[in-house]
C-alpha cells in the first residue's frame, strides 16, 4: 500500500492470526490456596489477544476494551496454561479476538477449559494514530458464525459508549 492510499491492506484469515502461549504456574502467580490470581490470567489473555491483533493488523495494538471475564474452572500451581488466541471480527481500525484459556496438568495430561474472552484492540500507524486493518476472511462455518457474534458484540460496545456518552 503507497503512503498516501485510501486502499484497504489486503483480506487476511483467521488462521493467520492465530497465536498460541504457554506458560506454566508458578506460586509468585498463586493465592494462598494455590489458584492462580485471575488477574494474572487476565494479563496472559490481554496478551495473547494484543499478539493476534498484531499479527492481523501487521502493527501495534492497544487494547481498547475486554468483555467479561468469567472462570469456570480454577488454575493451580503446576498446571501449563495455553491460551489459544485468534481474530474474530474486524471493523476499520479495531479488531476483535477470541482467547480461549486452557488448564493442562502436565503430568496426568488432564486439560480443562478455564474461560473464553474477547478482548477489543485498535492498530496504531508509527505515529500511533489508528490504521485501518485488513478484512477478515472466515473460511470454516465456526469462524463465520463467529464473525456474527463479533459483529453483534461489536454493535452493543459501540451502543454502550454511545449511551455512557450522553449519560455521564
Amino acid at each position: 500500500m503507497s503512503a498516501g492510499s485510501t486502499e484497504p491492506p489486503p483480506s487476511k484469515t483467521v488462521e493467520q492470526s492465530r497465536v498460541t502461549l504457554s506458560q506454566l504456574m508458578q506460586p509468585g502467580h498463586a493465592n494462598l490456596l494455590g489458584d492462580v490470581h485471575g488477574g494474572w490470567i487476565m494479563k496472559l489473555v490481554d496478551e495473547a489477544g494484543a499478539l493476534a491483533a498484531m499479527r492481523h493488523g501487521q502493527s501495534r495494538a492497544v487494547t481498547v476494551a475486554i468483555d467479561r471475564v468469567s472462570f469456570h474452572e480454577p488454575i493451580r500451581i503446576g498446571d501449563l496454561v495455553m491460551l489459544e488466541a485468534e481474530v474474530t471480527y474486524v471493523g476499520r481500525t479495531s479488531m476483535e479476538t477470541r482467547v480461549r484459556v486452557i488448564a493442562e496438568n502436565p503430568v496426568t495430561g488432564e486439560r480443562t477449559h478455564t474461560n473464553t474472552a474477547y478482548a477489543v484492540y485498535v492498530a496504531l500507524d508509527e505515529r500511533g494514530r489508528p490504521k485501518t486493518v485488513p478484512r477478515l476472511t472466515a473460511e470454516t462455518e465456526d469462524q463465520k458464525r463467529r464473525q456474527e457474534e463479533g459483529k453483534s458484540r461489536q454493535n452493543y460496545r459501540l451502543a454502550q459508549l454511545a449511551k455512557e456518552e450522553t449519560n455521564p
